[in-house]
């Protein structure tokens, strides 16, 4: 009798378990499966409306980046183009800043424009011939930014530096002669260099992006093992650091003879020459140092970039950011510092507010 008694308490309890597991099991099912049950998790919500957030703060940043970037180049060219037409005799440093100013309107348009664009979900902009080409005058574009800049400087420092001897005054003289041969050689060169990158650059594929692969969201530049992705990069950082060193050397002996002469001459009247010769002096200071800042930011992000086989989103359009800075203020500086060209804008908005005044006089007198 207490065995039939126990035998049926164990099956009691056996179902009662299998009942509870059952219930269990359909509660968690439903929970799982019904999407208007209220102890769903919001993370996938918050998480969603943090990465639109995100993705509109980046899409913003590079838009006023690359449409004042624009602006302001555009500007500075057509500014020295009526120089230039008022004024066929452009002086050196006008020559290179007007250079530097197209280098980086190259640079805008062919790397923020389409990053832009990507980061506002527009997908499939270039195919292969489009990603080569953009990739190939975009490298151009950035390397004519550093070897101007620097060509910049150091022509500067010749042209401020005190003729102690023969050679020096031959090459002072000679000075603006060697500004359109210098040109052809920075393209030539920098044309000869970046051939390479339009055998890596192809479209972005199925939205997959392979190991030492540098994804600049609107097309990718392959590499096809760490090796070949680690020499491109160290060759790319050495010739920016030989040329960024150049131009720091040359600005801090600008520097140097700057405070000299601000010495020698207290007390007595400048000359309208030497003034002029001081303030363009100071604005290529300004603008290598200037480059120097976001320069040293780009290559800190792109020295980490080389550490791993793939990077993250976020970090390469950090680099893409910070290494366009530079193309987008630096026109802004060169209007501010620039009487030249200050004065052909000043012109021109003016000439603009007589026009409409003239306009709006002859339409009243048409209605009267």
């Amino acid at each position: 009798m207490r065995t039939h008694k126990g035998q049926m308490r164990s099956v009691c309890n056996r179902s009662q378990r299998n009942i509870r597991d059952y219930i269990y099991r359909k509660h968690k099912s439903w929970t799982a499966e019904d999407p208007y049950e209220d102890n769903i998790p919001t993370d996938s919500h918050s998480r969603s409306g943090s990465m639109d957030l995100c993705i509109t703060i980046k899409g913003v940043s590079f838009l006023l980046q690359a449409g004042l970037g624009i602006l302001a180049n555009i500007l500075v060219l057509l500014a020295y183009a009526h120089i230039m037409l008022t004024d066929p005799h452009l002086q050196p440093v006008d020559m290179i800043l007007s250079h530097l100013a197209f280098a980086d309107l190259m640079l805008l348009l062919t790397r923020c424009v389409p990053q832009t664009m990507t980061v506002f979900g527009l997908k499939n902009l270039l195919d292969d011939g489009g990603c080569k080409v953009v990739i190939y005058t975009y490298r151009i574009a950035r390397a004519l930014s550093v070897c101007i800049t620097c060509m910049l400087s150091v022509f500067q420092a010749v042209t401020v530096a005190p003729a102690t001897g023969p050679h020096l005054s031959r090459l002072k003289a000679n000075l603006p002669q060697l500004v359109v041969p210098t040109f052809v050689a920075l393209w030539f060169i920098n044309m000869a260099v970046c051939i390479a990158a339009p055998f890596f650059s192809v479209a972005p594929r199925n939205g997959t992006v392979p190991p030492f692969t540098l994804n600049l969201g609107f097309c990718h530049v392959n590499f096809r093992d760490n090796l070949s992705y680690v020499i491109n990069g160290v060759a790319v950082s050495v010739r920016d650091f030989a040329f960024v060193g150049v131009m720091l050397g040359s600005s801090g002996y600008i520097l140097v003879l700057l405070h000299r002469h601000s010495r020698k001459v207290q007390g007595i009247r400048r000359s309208q020459g030497s003034m002029k010769e001081t303030r363009a002096a100071k604005t290529v200071v300004m603008l290598v140092v200037l480059y120097s800042v976001f320069f040293g930011i780009d290559n800190v992000i792109w020295i980490y970039m080389l550490t791993v086989a793939q990077v993250p989103p976020v970090v390469a359009d950090m680099r893409v950011f910070f290494s366009s800075c530079y193309a987008s203020l630096s026109p802004f500086l060169i209007i501010s510092s620039n009487k030249k060209v200050k004065a052909r804008m000043v012109c021109a908005a003016s000439d603009q507010e007589q026009q409409a005044a003239d306009n709006t006089d002859s339409n009243v007198k048409n209605r009267s």
